[in-house]
């Protein structure tokens, strides 16, 4: 009944959907789908602005074709949606680009075909939300003319090791026989292997957990900073300390941003509010977390304030806005935290970073970043990215960037405590 040798489409080409297109483009017919014209443009080119992929990577996938116009992905056998799934500014899911993904499938869907959903949702989501577009949009019934899977993605932005092929796959689907199918498609560029879960359910609750895990366990590394800060004990010496026994889990402080850590708490979390639980545990780590920034930037000003710096107009630099290091994503950056705040009093931020894309973070903030920090010219210095260009600065050649008696706050623990003024 399923295509021995399917055609596969995939829906939308970001961080998850690119290289899962070539992965597959190098074993089978691929069109890798997207709305965005100038992004399809440059993958023709052989561009990937991510940097997820080189132009001999792209090149790889010799079956792998790109298309903006839904006639060109009418009458596929397999369907993998990996469009966003962000949150609102109410912490509420937003499932807009996941319903208009949806619609689309209901408009080029054809008999037996198999609808893989990898954007991360809240359990149940996959039959609740999106089979019901497709059917009313396409006209067809579900687990009789159309299927669906659901296989999480583990994508790692900027992390050149581990990659689509070799991470293990989550899969699940619909009925035993399409699960057992989509399971076998993704063996085939899983060369460590797949998981077969036993439901879309436990498939989806599965990568939701994977990230509020994540979220709560810096959650209490943060909150023990905001204590030891009060106590007068560096952080990083503690957990250095602890970390000496064999079962200490090495988390550190920091912003949570990106597209998953920040964002699939709140998934989770709004499903256990609609059958009747409030789930206190994970949404008190998403406070703790949250509040970091505005502690940053607060701890930044009192520091300038002990200098007898003038707070109102002073010149503040930033130093990385991408939500982690050596990677241009700026998707959900808890960098801006620390912008907002000190916009509070007033100051002049300059914010720096060489990964980031000028015109993106324009877009997404409004933000305009600076080419270059001048030397000399800031009464503060806040490091909030990791990047390897900031670390090969060194603490001399970030300093020389501030004022004789401007503060240097090292969020990402990058440099020598003895080399910076606060470090969370």
């Amino acid at each position: 009944m399923f295509a021995s040798n399917p055609t596969i489409c995939i829906i939308g080409l970001g961080y998850v959907g690119l290289p899962l297109a070539v992965e597959f483009g190098k074993k089978t017919k691929t069109i890798g789908f997207d709305i965005n014209q100038a992004r399809v443009n440059d993958l023709l080119k052989g561009i990937d602005n991510t940097l997820e992929l080189n132009t001999d990577e792209l090149a790889a996938a010799t079956k792998l074709s790109f298309s903006t116009n839904e006639a060109d992905i009418r009458g596929a056998d397999v369907y993998i949606v990996t469009v966003p799934t962000p949150i609102n500014s109410s912490n509420q899911p937003d499932l807009t680009p996941l319903e208009k993904a949806s619609a689309l499938l209901g408009r080029v869907i054809a008999k037996n075909a198999i609808t893989v959903y990898e954007s991360t949702v809240y359990p149940g989501c996959t039959e609740e939300v999106c089979v019901p577009i497709i059917e009313k949009t396409s006209g067809l019934t579900f687990n009789k003319d159309f299927f669906a899977g659901y296989s999480p993605e583990r994508i790692n932005p900027g992390d050149k090791e581990r990659r689509v092929h070799n991470i293990i796959k989550i899969t699940s689907g619909s009925t035993p026989e399409v699960a057992e199918y989509v399971d076998q498609l993704y063996r085939k560029i899983v060369v460590v292997g797949t998981h077969k879960a036993s439901s879309l359910k436990v498939a989806e609750a599965a990568k939701v957990i994977e990230n509020t895990q994540r979220d709560l366990n810096i959650a209490l590394v943060n909150e023990l900073a905001l204590i030891f800060n009060r106590l007068g004990i560096d952080t990083l010496e503690v957990l250095e300390a602890a970390g000496t026994k064999w079962n200490f889990l090495p988390f550190r402080p920091g912003l949570v941003g990106g597209h998953c850590i920040s964002v699939d708490p709140y998934y989770l979390t709004h499903k256990a509010q609609q059958v009747g639980y409030y789930p206190e545990v994970i949404l008190s780590g998403r406070r703790v977390n949250n509040s970091i920034g505005a502690f940053v930037a607060d701890s930044v000003v009192k520091m300038m304030t002990k200098r007898k710096a003038h707070v109102v107009d002073s010149r503040v630099l930033i130093l990385g806005l991408t939500f982690k290091e050596n990677c241009p994503d700026l998707r959900n950056t808890g960098v801006i935290d620390i912008i907002e705040e000190l916009a509070t009093y007033n100051t002049n931020v300059d914010i720096y970073d060489p990964w980031a894309d000028h015109k993106e973070a324009h877009h997404e903030y409004g933000i305009s970043l600076i080419d270059e920090p001048k030397l000399g010219t800031y009464d503060a210095i806040i490091i909030c990215v990791g990047h390897d260009k900031f670390k090969q600065m060194g603490a001399e050649g970030i300093r020389a960037l501030g004022k004789p008696s401007s503060v240097l706050f090292d969020v990402k623990h990058i440099l020598p405590k003895d080399s910076v003024d606060a470090r969370l």
